[in-house]
């Protein structure tokens, strides 16, 4: 297991992360849950075995479940708090009243009590932003969460699912009042659907925000099961109850047909190879990887040890390359003229 800095901070997660939102059995979130107490204990003794130290929760996975399981997880395999990294998130209803969700400081001040007082912590290492609120100012919510980091509450401050241009903004606010800036971006990322390879990836590489990679095999889509000739495999495993993220299909299965003879000369899994693809890229600091089964578990945490040859690279790449947008294809028309005017650094002989 590799580890990698979460952005630009001083803290190490390593390269795969235990997602625990199947950790539960309540709430919306069950169609791809359903782990008890014990069977989650399993999984986290797995990851954490296999040198995997960061878990990734949510308030709402599982109405609270979820993080109440992770907490009695290190409790029940005597976990030092120090040896593990502890990541939650906040903005989704956790009520039915109008002030039960967003990330407006109200909110957010009785969430982080709240998720703490579940998983049995003093502090999370990383606290989220759960998603996009459109109706509270980007101020207030920097302001809560530099409160809940100077309160020792949590260590650092992310964020998930919001546009480049929305960090960007909030990074500024933080910046000029002084206040604790995102150190991550959780995002979804795939071989399969390279999207934010159009604004959010130049702004992390910009900025120092670490990125970390929800929903690596596209919902289940590029385990391995899937053809492109066997529509019926639509109606098995996670994608038959929870069809998203949104795929383009021709593009997977392309993607799927290239990755098959890759997998069988390795003797390892089509998942093993899309996961590998995602450790290739420099802009990920971690993958999360979720399972409902030991054995699922244990194929993803072996991607780490699958090398992909340069030809693979550009094979991959080429198949799952983007269309070219506005205003990108003119920053490579007219941006050439000027980088092709430096000079490359030397390399050693």
């Amino acid at each position: 297991m590799r580890y990698n800095r979460l952005g630009s901070t001083g803290l190490l997660v390593s390269e795969l992360c235990l997602g625990a939102m199947t950790f539960g059995n309540r709430g919306r979130f069950k169609v791809i849950a359903g782990l008890d107490q014990h069977a989650s204990n399993d999984l986290v003794r797995q990851a954490l075995d296999a040198g995997i130290n960061f878990i990734d929760t949510a308030n709402v996975y599982s109405e609270g479940e979820s993080e109440a399981i992770v907490g009695q997880s290190l409790r029940d395999l005597g976990v030092r708090r120090s040896d593990v990294i502890i990541a939650t998130k906040a903005m989704g209803a956790m009520g039915q009243g109008p002030n039960d969700a967003g990330a407006g400081r109200q909110h957010l001040l009785g969430q982080i009590d709240a998720s703490l007082a579940r998983l049995g912590l003093d502090h999370v290492d990383l606290y989220q932003i759960h998603g996009w609120d459109a109706v509270t100012p980007i101020e207030e919510t920097m302001r809560a969460l530099d409160d809940i980091v100077r309160s020792g509450r949590a260590r650092y401050v992310g964020v998930s699912n919001w546009a480049a241009w929305q960090i960007m903004k909030a990074q500024g606010i933080a910046e000029r009042g002084g206040l604790e800036k995102f150190a991550s971006l959780q995002a979804y990322y795939t071989v399969a659907g390279r999207d934010l390879e159009r604004e959010l990836v130049p702004m992390m590489r910009s900025e120092g925000v670490g990125l970390m990679v929800w929903s690596p095999l596209a919902g289940g889509l590029l385990s391995g099961k899937y053809r492109r000739s066997d529509e019926g495999a639509q109606g098995e495993g996670r994608r038959a109850k929870f069809d998203f993220p949104p795929v383009d299909l021709d593009r997977a299965y392309d993607l799927i047909e290239a990755m098959v003879p890759m997998a069988e000369a390795r003797g390892a899994s089509v998942a093993q190879v899309a996961l590998a693809w995602l450790l290739y890229q420099e802009v990920v600091t971690t993958v999360i990887v979720g399972a409902t089964r030991p054995d699922q578990l244990a194929d993803n945490i072996s991607a780490c040890e699958v090398s992909l040859t340069a030809a693979e690279l550009v094979e991959l790449d080429r198949l799952s390359a983007l269309p070219a947008e506005y205003p990108g294809w003119m920053f490579s028309t007219q941006g050439a003229y000027r980088t092709g005017k430096v000079a490359p650094r030397r390399q050693p002989a």
